[in-house]
């Protein structure tokens, strides 16, 4: 084998090492550049883990982004002089100084304006494209604050502000509550129409008269204690005829049903001709209807109430409005406080005399549920079955009744448990022994300067059948239908619904959810009820 030369041989070895050589001097470089940028680095401090909230459903309610949370915020800024700028708004605008106060809402416009384009656009506001605004803003508030528009002057139109407010909220409410009296003692124009046709049949009508008289004639269970008997006394003549055809209606056994109905000498005929006419729906209920004007024995030397009618102060509260230089407030004023059909139900063995036990039922009830079983209940030796109504503290006799009288703090506990009229059950026998009437003249007598309480017949009732009155099971009597709210299931349980209050169902003012439960008792369809536009 041929040989290569020698000069061959060492150029070949010195073309390797060359490239060996660079191969360790780029190696050497790469880790003496690492090595520096390794020592120049600065080692970062751990990163801090961004906070969570308890509540992310929370903010997202709030509409409180990232953006708006953050110290630098320049929405937040702009956010802040907008809240700002409403309050100076509202000073300049007391101030009477309403060209600053539209430059002001001009400018919160403008700001609004440029939060809104930044959320359409999902991205946070810049320092440039906010200034010029954030700049406006600011000088409108560095004029406001010149204004002296500062905080204590703030305050101080603000209370005058809050002063005038309630002096104008007392002015409504008083008002208020004058129209609403008025609403409630109104006459609708189609029961005063209905009236006046019933009494015009009555007339006009001699057979109706006959068989009324005679059917009132032959009847034996006006007085015969075996049976369920039941007054009213009222001036109405729809709301009276709701209560029986109700208490009829929902009776199981509606042949032993006796309602003594009392009204006054101008619907006595009307009343008659009403339940005359309608006998034959109130499937066997016997209906007897008097007149209070025909009680001989009602007269002012024996009732207390009308004696005090005659007395020129109490005509002067009563119906004038005004007592020694003192306006008599509104609620005082309403005439049924004063009317005998009222008051009626202090002398109920005077007015049935025959009788034993009776269930007193006011004319804007309900019934809607058999009443039977409340003549069956022992009252203990009690004259008065009633629901209590003090659930809630103000229904205690401390609210009826004046406490700083000696007479009234030496006789009654303040936190007796006060009861409700509306659906009472009355052991006459009871009230004949203990005199119950005679209590009740003592102690109207004792107010007769109105200093013990001031108006209804509740405040005497709670004094007379003070220690005589046995608690009923609550169901038995719901109250409130006429004022308040009452839950669905109470109203569901209730045996006597009670539209106590201004709200009557046949009032506009009634309240409308509560309607039906009386209307249903209505008939719409009778000739004379649509004569008269009841609807």
């Amino acid at each position: 084998m041929r040989r290569r030369g020698d000069s061959f041989r060492r150029a070949g070895r010195r073309k390797i090492s060359n490239v060996v050589w660079w191969v360790l001097s780029g190696i050497v470089l790469m880790l003496f550049i690492l090595i520096l940028s390794k020592a120049g680095q600065i080692e970062p401090r751990p990163s801090i883990p961004k906070r969570r909230y308890r509540n992310d459903k929370f903010l997202q309610g709030m509409n409180m982004t990232e953006e708006m949370l953050s110290p630098t915020s320049v929405a937040r800024q702009v956010n802040d002089q907008i809240a700002l700028a409403k309050a100076f708004v509202v000073i300049a605008k007391e101030s009477k100084n309403l060209q600053f106060a539209w430059d002001l809402s001009a400018q919160i416009r403008n700001s609004q304006l440029l939060l809104s384009n930044a959320a359409t656009r999902r991205s946070p506001l810049t320092v440039l494209e906010s200034e010029p605004t954030i700049r406006d803003m600011a000088v409108l508030l560095y004029q406001a604050q010149q204004l002296h528009y500062d905080c204590a002057t703030m305050i101080m139109r603000l209370k005058a502000s809050i002063q005038a407010l309630e002096e104008q909220m007392s002015s409504v409410n008083e008002k208020s509550i004058k129209y609403g009296q008025i609403a409630a003692e109104e006459v609708p124009k189609s029961l005063y129409c209905l009236g006046v046709r019933l009494t015009t049949e009555w007339f006009q009508n001699s057979e109706l008269q006959r068989n009324l008289k005679e059917r009132s004639r032959v009847d034996s269970k006006l007085t015969d204690n075996n049976l369920y008997h039941f007054c009213v006394f009222s001036d109405n003549i729809i709301a009276t005829s709701v209560v029986v055809n109700s208490t009829a209606l929902n009776s199981k056994a509606p042949e032993k049903v006796v309602f003594h109905l009392v009204t006054n000498e101008i619907n006595y005929a009307a009343m008659k001709a009403w339940f005359a006419m309608n006998m034959d729906n109130l499937r066997g209920v016997t209906v007897e209807v008097q007149k209070f004007e025909d009680f001989i024995w009602l007269n002012a030397s024996y009732v207390p109430v009308l004696k005090q009618l005659q007395d020129s102060d109490t005509q002067s509260y009563y119906f004038s409005g005004h007592n020694d230089d003192v306006r008599t407030p509104i609620k005082f004023r309403n005439p049924k406080y004063l009317s005998m059909l009222n008051h009626l139900r202090f002398y109920i063995p005077e007015v049935y005399p025959a009788l034993k036990k009776v269930v007193f039922l006011d004319d804007d009830v309900v019934v809607q549920k058999d009443l039977s079983s409340l003549f069956s209940i022992d009252l203990n030796k009690n004259v008065n079955g009633a629901v209590e109504t003090c659930m809630e503290t103000f229904h205690r006799y401390h609210k009826y009744l004046n406490y700083s009288h000696p007479l009234i703090r030496s006789h009654f506990d303040p936190d007796a448990c006060g009861w409700a009229f509306g659906m009472n059950v009355f052991d006459l026998v009871e009230w004949r022994k203990r005199n119950v009437t005679g209590i009740y003249h003592y102690w109207q007598e004792k107010n007769v300067d109105r200093t013990l309480w001031k108006l209804g017949t509740l405040p005497p009732g709670l004094l007379t059948f003070y220690g005589l009155t046995e608690a009923l099971e609550a169901s038995w009597h719901i109250l409130g239908l006429g004022y308040t709210n009452v839950d669905a299931r109470v109203i569901e349980k209730g045996a006597v619904l009670h539209f106590n209050g201004n709200l009557k169902p046949w009032l506009k003012i009634g309240i409308e959810k509560f309607k039906p439960l009386w209307e249903r008792y209505v008939d719409y369809s009778h000739p004379l009820m649509q004569q008269c536009n009841f609807h």
